[in-house]
């Protein structure tokens, strides 16, 4: 069984520990993820398997996917992520993974869409120095030389001014604190990507 499964990031707090340390925990909130589709190598090409999580009503799925989750004979979810595994081996359409696939102490990757911030300039974005807040200067947040002046043009890659974050970002080496089964609960030390109530995916690190 593939060691990934699907959940809602639900905030921080923090816990102790055995010998009384305070420890800085996310909780996820991770219902049972059902396996939707196998992928193999002879019809896909790769490895994979396709979780979904999240029920939701049939009316608010298309036609192609209600064949899809008919076919798989399962419930309509709201998500559908796919994970790479390196064999397919007893895993079976409508198998459904919780949280206990996890032990305390298990070291973690965590993956989301990061909270996104908007148009922001070189010094938020790129943690630039910035010019001179004295003597006249007018140069205190901006982004100053953009390259040579013989090549005429900026080159890809140049660190501009631009939209900010609201993109995929993995976490790795988080440990594992505490497993709630009944309550479908996940805690694990440290910060995760994006906002409260955000898709994230956890997986074997």
């Amino acid at each position: 069984m593939a060691k990934a499964l699907l959940g809602i990031k639900r905030g921080m707090t923090q816990v102790f520990d055995e010998v009384g340390n305070i420890v800085p925990v996310t909780v996820i909130e991770s219902q049972p993820s059902v396996v939707v589709q196998k992928k193999t190598v002879e019809t896909d090409g790769y490895l994979a398997i396709q979780l979904g999580f999240g029920e939701v009503k049939e009316r608010r799925v298309n036609r192609p996917l209600r064949g899809h989750f008919a076919r798989a004979k399962v419930t309509p979810r709201r998500y559908l992520r796919e994970v790479r595994v390196e064999s397919v081996d007893g895993v079976n359409i409508g198998d459904e993974i919780t949280v206990a696939i996890f032990e305390p102490g298990e070291e973690v990757a965590v993956s989301g869409i990061s909270k996104g911030k908007g148009f922001q300039g070189v010094v938020k974005r790129y943690h630039h120095h910035g010019g001179p807040k004295t003597h006249g200067s007018m140069i205190h947040r901006k982004p100053q030389s953009a390259g040579a002046t013989d090549a005429a043009r900026v080159f890809k890659g140049t660190k501009r001014p631009g939209h900010m974050g609201h993109e995929r970002v993995t976490v790795r080496g988080l440990r594992v604190i505490r497993i709630d089964p009944e309550r479908n609960l996940i805690l694990v030390r440290g910060a995760v990507p994006g906002p409260n109530g955000n898709l994230v995916m956890v997986r074997g690190d």
